[in-house]
């Protein structure tokens, strides 16, 4: 429990330091963008590509794929279902804000540290579908619902052929399966660029962290979406590990996946969609001191 509780702490020191030296001045908020181009771009595929080196998928774990949808997928229901009586927008914020997991940027650091091989490949499998998702797929639902258009699949497919973490998931997961290994110098490189993952990852949190509690109807509308993401995420963690039939580390990791808050990709989308983006990113802010807190009892528990 100690090295769990010492490893979050350090997780959270980082996010707390990209915070800080945001609020001195030594960043910007708009260094955000620059910071996560480089963590979804560069860090974020490596430390994929080094998940996947040595490691044979059972075809049986490609269920874990589909899983990331169907999450996705409920939520998205869920959205459109609770906001029968209301308004457009706001079924098409509920829509794109409830689901979607942050799982490249959050997640999956705590996967490399606590949930060995077999739980980063699980967690990197379930991101696959996850980004179907919340790369395109929530947005073009919600989309459609606030317009009254059609669904725009061409829309996704753009969206995740442009997604470097989506491209570098499917590409590894095809290599695995038809048992082609990369060169060892590639490999090594990308240890050397994955191994700050972890780093890049929770600073960049820090440095894009915003929240703003003084108006009451805004933190009314906050609960009402977190009580609905994390109720929701505790009946699939049940399912997660006392249903499906895989093997402890599988369901380890799903159990923690569950918990992931929501995707950082959700507030610019909701900006583009002429949704309240200040608001879409408080709740995202508060997620993730949510899953945080969530992920220290859970891995206590369960390791």
């Amino acid at each position: 429990m100690l090295e769990i509780l010492t490893r979050a702490g350090s997780f959270v020191a980082i996010i707390v330091l990209g915070f800080v030296l945001k609020k001195i001045g030594v960043f910007r908020e708009e260094d955000f963008g620059v910071l996560s181009r480089i963590t979804i771009r560069i860090t974020l595929p490596a430390a994929i590509i080094t998940s996947f080196a040595g490691k044979q998928i059972d075809a049986s774990l490609l269920l874990l794929l589909f899983l990331g949808i169907a999450c996705g997928v409920v939520y998205i229901l869920l959205g459109f279902l609770l906001n029968r009586r209301n308004s457009r927008e706001q079924q098409a914020f509920d829509i794109l804000n409830l689901p979607g997991y942050n799982i490249g940027c959050f997640t999956m650091p705590f996967a490399q540290s606590f949930l060995g091989p077999m739980g980063v490949i699980a967690t990197s499998l379930f991101d696959s579908g996850n980004a179907f998702i919340c790369l395109g797929g929530a947005f073009g639902v919600a989309s459609s619902v606030k317009d009254g258009r059609g669904f725009d699949f061409g829309r996704v497919v753009r969206a995740l052929s442009r997604s470097v973490p989506f491209v570098t998931y499917i590409l590894m997961v095809l290599l695995n399966l038809l048992h082609i290994r990369l060169p060892g110098m590639v490999l090594e490189c990308a240890g050397l660029i994955g191994g700050a993952n972890s780093f890049m990852a929770m600073f960049m949190i820090g440095v894009g962290f915003r929240l703003s509690l003084g108006d009451r109807g805004q933190l009314g509308k906050i609960l009402r979406i977190l009580l609905v993401r994390y109720g929701v995420a505790a009946v699939f963690a049940v399912i997660f590990y006392f249903v499906l039939p895989f093997d402890i580390q599988v369901r380890q990791a799903l159990v923690i996946l569950a918990f992931s808050p929501i995707g950082t990709a959700v507030p610019p989308f909701t900006a583009e969609l002429g949704g309240d983006a200040g608001l879409s990113s408080a709740i995202n802010s508060m997620a993730i001191v949510i899953s945080i807190l969530i992920y220290v009892v859970l891995l206590g528990v369960m390791l």
